[in-house]
């Protein structure tokens, strides 16, 4: 057995959760939107149409914040064909996905989704076929109150108040050759500030989001954002990072160790960031808004997993059914996000439901838990307060990650891999939640984590998810394979914990004071 040790103290922390750290992401993608959110004669609709067995699922996830429409898909999107009447709406082709969009689910639904669901919504804008003026337009649609032609005609459409959306993104991917109306950082930075000009000039009380590069593996990462801040630094407060794991070569211990790169990435957008208001001697940080993230590989790279012949509605494309060890990485993507809160300030788990999602359904079927929903839950319910700074000692191994960037793809060597990979965070009071991944395959790990300035600490919930089948996944009729079970070999003992977490293993513990 190996053995750890994680040494807490509640001085030495990183900074305080942001609650829109723990947010999802819908796209008109697949069955994301059509039998996923929304499916009028569902046995569980209501009146609009909305699954209350996914919003239920929804409810138990806890995400915060949701991003909406896209995504690849807002780069050829008119937002003014998704509101009105429904059967007026409407049907387009959409390139991003090579689908047909009916527009039965618009800006409209997505509010009173999300009202019903208690999300903050953030909207993003067309910054591919369209820009400012439209851009101008779609925000005053949304959010002046009354006595203009848009805002009036959002009253007309049955939405007497404005939706108050504060989060607004400027565009997606906006390098990525895969996107409709791709753009240089120039010709994309100059439509950036243009269009923010105009959305503050509507409302001033906005918050804006920068495109990043669409991957840390792209040859514009690193100029592209050095760029597109040198331009927007003024009008923004977000740049936005891309990221999805994969295990294309078969390696486990290298896609485990994957998560690590997500460290490596934040940093370096950090860097960056900063380096620009260096230059300009400015005080102001940029944050970070990681809103897309998620281990995605097996419908990834071929072109039939990711469209279907004919455009069709809703095709059930990206279909990611996740595995046990899918949702170690996950966990370990987890962690990092919340190692850096004090600059990851927004993120959004790409996407929510079906399509490369922790929800899975069938149309007018039931819905169940994919096996990454249970780290995203554990976060979201447990991981919300002042994350601190953890010492740890772990043994550790090497690993080469296989970065996909062509057929033969090149090989990262990774420092060091620690096999425990640790996130605590303080939630109040004298109260504690750890998250840690195992990161080793053959043996369990005896961990001790000395917990200074918490005295009297019980353990309140330790839960674990392991299988010995790293294969192992969620389906319609299996729906709790993998769901995470109680860790037995815990114990708190002079502000020392003690726990035995069982290889390739994800765990959280909560720890409250001993009453």
């Amino acid at each position: 057995m190996r053995k750890s040790r994680v040494l807490l103290d509640r001085d030495f922390t990183i900074g305080t959760t942001d609650p829109r750290l723990f947010g999802a992401f819908v796209e008109h993608l697949g069955r994301c939107i059509y039998g996923g959110l929304y499916e009028p004669g569902h046995p569980t609709a209501d009146a609009q149409g909305f699954r209350q067995d996914v919003m239920a699922l929804v409810r138990e996830l806890a995400p915060t914040i949701m991003r909406y429409p896209g995504g690849n898909f807002v780069s050829g999107y008119r937002w003014e064909d998704g509101v009105g009447r429904q059967e007026a709406r409407p049907h387009r082709l959409d390139y991003a996905w090579l689908s047909t969009e009916p527009n039965l689910f618009g800006t409209n639904e997505f509010i009173d989704w999300c009202r019903m669901a208690g999300i903050e919504p953030m909207l993003a804008v067309n910054l591919g076929t369209r820009g400012a003026e439209e851009a101008g337009r779609f925000i005053e649609y949304c959010n002046h109150p009354a006595g203009t032609e848009l805002s009036d005609l959002r009253r007309a459409h049955g939405w007497d108040a404005p939706h108050g959306v504060r989060f607004w993104c400027l565009g997606n991917e906006m390098d990525g050759s895969w996107q409709t109306g791709a753009k240089t950082a120039e010709e994309y930075a100059r439509v950036a500030v243009e269009t923010a000009k105009v959305m503050r000039w509507v409302d001033p009380g906005i918050e804006l989001a920068a495109c990043g590069s669409s991957g840390r593996n792209m040859g514009s990462f690193g100029e592209w954002e050095t760029t597109v801040l040198e331009h927007t630094f003024d009008y923004v407060e977000w740049i936005s990072l891309h990221t999805y794991l994969n295990d294309y070569a078969q390696d486990t211990p290298a896609f485990l160790a994957s998560p690590d790169l997500m460290d490596h990435f934040i940093e370096e957008v950090v860097a960056i960031a900063d380096a620009v208001a260096a230059r300009r001697r400015s005080r102001k940080r940029i944050m970070l808004s990681f809103d897309e993230w998620n281990v995605w590989y097996r419908t990834r790279r071929r072109e039939e997993n990711r469209t279907v012949p004919g455009w069709p509605v809703a095709p059930p494309i990206l279909e990611e059914q996740y595995t046990m060890k899918d949702a170690l990485a996950f966990g370990g993507m987890v962690i990092s996000l919340l190692n850096h809160a004090d600059r990851v300030r927004c993120a959004c788990l790409a996407q929510l439901v079906n399509a490369i999602a922790p929800i899975m359904t069938e149309t007018g079927g039931p819905a169940w838990r994919q096996t990454i929903f249970w780290p995203f839950a554990h976060m979201s319910n447990h991981g919300r307060g002042q994350v601190l700074r953890p010492l740890v000692e772990s043994d550790a191994y090497s690993a080469a990650y296989h970065d996909p960037r062509g057929p033969n793809d090149p090989k990262i060597p990774l420092p060091e891999v620690p096999y425990l990979k640790v996130a605590a965070v303080h939630t109040g009071g004298h109260a504690l939640s750890l998250f840690l991944l195992n990161r080793g395959l053959d043996q369990p790990t005896r961990v001790e984590v000395e917990s200074r300035s918490f005295p009297g600490l019980r353990v309140a919930a330790a839960e674990t998810l392991h299988d010995h089948d790293l294969d192992a996944a969620n389906t319609r009729d299996a729906p709790d394979r993998i769901r995470p079970a109680p860790l037995r070999e815990v114990a708190v003992r002079n502000q020392v914990l003690s726990a035995t977490l069982p290889p390739a293993s994800w765990t959280m513990l909560r720890l409250e004071p001993d009453s």
